[in-house]
């Protein structure tokens, strides 16, 4: 046990989908595993064990931003024994060539900030990675499921409400969406010597202004949760 993860150390698989809302883990869990059993309460951060077509996975909430999930992912890596988390998450598009329910498979991060790489894993960078042979397999999946599947660099973000323009983050991110978590996983797997990935669903369009609601978020993704189950066959 952690300060933040009750469960013992078998109850968690060594492959790990991490959506950032403890509620979309229980929705997965709910809907995507069989034989499920819930392993983590703590600061109701949920967690569940379950099945998917017969292959043991977990399901760990992260909660929002870098500090949140650079704590779970790193116990998950370092105290669990996991082997891969692949980060199944929400994301607002910078471009028009998004469209709200895209599915975007992350190539690298950019992060505002070069502390938490160079803290965590010794990284004096901005551009942090996804495991190549774990995205390939998300890939695979995407094509072989025949879902549209768009391979980016995301801006990771430690800022939710920014005074600079749009125009200005992009110049400066070179990014075609945002979110706020991969920078932490990507880190600590590799501080870890672990495997990470980031896919994500476009919630929202900072051009065009259109929204998804929070229950729309928690039960809609079903194209990327189901691209990342069908990945770790």
């Amino acid at each position: 046990m952690t300060p933040h993860i009750e469960a013992k150390k078998e109850d968690i698989a060594d492959i790990v989908l991490m959506p950032g809302d403890p509620l979309r883990a229980k929705f997965i869990a709910d809907n995507f595993l069989e034989n499920v059993i819930q392993v983590n309460t703590v600061r109701n951060m949920f967690m569940y064990t379950g099945e998917y077509k017969g292959k043991r996975v977990s399901i760990c909430g992260s909660g929002m931003g870098v500090p949140s999930i650079g704590i779970y992912s790193y116990e998950l890596f370092k105290f669990y024994d996991v082997n891969t988390i692949i980060r199944v998450g929400s994301a607002g598009a910078y471009t028009n060539d998004l469209k709200v329910y895209d599915v975007v498979l992350v190539k690298e991060a950019y992060s505002d900030s070069k502390e938490f790489a160079k803290l965590v894993a010794n990284d004096d960078t901005h551009v942090t990675y996804a495991t190549k042979e774990v995205n390939d397999k998300l890939i695979a999946s995407a094509k072989k499921l025949d879902i549209k599947i768009h391979e980016s660099r995301v801006h990771s973000s430690d800022v939710f409400y920014s005074l600079r323009s749009l125009e200005d983050t992009i110049k400066v991110t070179g990014a075609a969406c945002v979110e706020m978590e991969s920078t932490g996983l990507f880190s600590n797997a590799k501080a870890c010597g672990k495997n990470a990935a980031c896919i994500l669903s476009i919630s929202d369009h900072l051009v065009s202004g259109e929204v998804t609601t929070s229950q729309e978020r928690q039960t809609k993704f079903s194209d990327m949760i189901t691209i990342a189950l069908e990945s770790i066959l």
